[in-house]
């Protein structure tokens, strides 16, 4: 019953995200903003929001040992997932739009804005990771942590709305434009902008609720099948959530859209580097070992080599991403040992 729930509960939030998305992309349209600001920073919130809100629920409604366990798992899944699966379907959507046009594989990038994202990212997620685990870990010191990390999200907001990048266009209508039309009424660029509005504040609750009833089963299930909930929160809890995300990116990538397609994950990971982290280091005892530090350090170095690799070739060649792939199969196979030891 309990896996039944989950389901539910699963299809819930990626519904809301997918209505939340819509909606962003539409008000960021109405709104006239850049291509960088839709995709790392509308776009990427939004479908962030889902494995963000289930870390806050496990910390705040399931307290005690297990909710903190599962809130830290979802914490450090999000950047592991986006590094690993996330980038590796891009790649993987490069290599097939490029087999369906008969032309050479290669990716779309602005050099500058994807650099500011990955250096962004490397400095907050890096602090939040090894200054903890080098230096004395207090609560006092996790205050200090969360306050850069929180300024650090301001700045890198203020630099991607500086940032010069071409305009976007929504890739569907408004979803609530469309029960109207069917009544031929077409609404004006303000009403839409307002329903787009409402359509995002009420995706947000809904997926408020159906992260409350994900997180429940969850640790149910993870208790009835014997395993550590940070372990099963790591690979099940951002699978699921961070579906829009990659989801979407492999749309865009299919589309000849790349730059909303990386900076949907780029962005992404950046704010889950931030906010959560920020939330994890507030409310936890956030000590990282174990699996859950390997999946850190694994985004990290990802991270760092992307960075490395559009640097010094300036550039992104679409075969680099596949290794993303290969460290997530690694992964995974180190959390399914540890699970067979137990």
């Amino acid at each position: 019953m309990e896996l039944l729930f989950l389901i539910i509960a699963l299809g819930i939030i990626l519904l809301s995200s997918e209505f939340f998305t819509n909606g962003v992309e539409v008000l960021g349209e109405g709104l006239c903003l850049s291509q960088a600001v839709v995709g790392s920073v509308l776009a990427a919130v939004g479908t962030a929001l889902p494995e963000t809100i289930i870390p806050l629920v496990a910390i705040f409604l399931y307290k005690g040992k297990a909710g903190s366990s599962i809130g830290v798992g979802a914490i450090l899944g999000a950047p592991f997932m986006l590094t690993t699966m996330g980038l590796f379907l891009v790649g993987t959507g490069i290599y097939i739009r490029s087999l369906f046009k008969k032309l050479s594989p290669s990716i779309h990038i602005e050099k500058n804005n994807l650099v500011r994202d990955l250096r962004f990212f490397l400095i907050s997620y890096s602090v939040a990771i090894f200054f903890p685990f080098f230096f004395p870990n207090t609560r006092l010191f996790h205050y200090l942590i969360a306050v850069f990390l929180f300024f650090n999200y301001l700045l890198y907001l203020f630099f991607t709305f500086k940032a010069e990048s071409s305009e976007v266009c929504a890739l569907k209508e408004l979803y609530l434009v469309k029960p109207l039309k069917k009544f031929n009424i077409c609404p004006g660029k303000t009403i839409i902008v307002i329903l787009a509005i409402l359509q995002v504040i009420t995706s947000v609750f809904t997926m408020i609720k159906g992260a409350h009833l994900f997180v429940h089963n969850l640790e149910i299930l993870a208790r009835k099948l014997g395993m550590d909930p940070l372990l099963f929160a790591l690979l099940i809890a951002p699978i699921a959530t961070e579906l829009p995300e990659k989801f979407n990116s492999f749309l865009w990538t299919l589309r000849e859209k790349d730059v909303l397609a990386l900076g949907n994950i780029t962005g992404a990971i950046v704010f889950q580097s931030t906010f959560p982290v920020s939330v994890g280091l507030l409310f936890t005892n956030w000590k990282i070992h174990g699996l859950a530090l390997v999946s850190a350090l694994i985004a990290i170095f990802l991270t760092f080599f992307y960075f490395l690799i559009i640097k010094l070739l300036k550039r992104l060649p679409p075969a680099v991403l596949l290794i993303s792939g290969f460290f997530y199969v690694f992964y995974v196979l180190l959390v399914l040992h540890r699970f067979n030891k137990i």
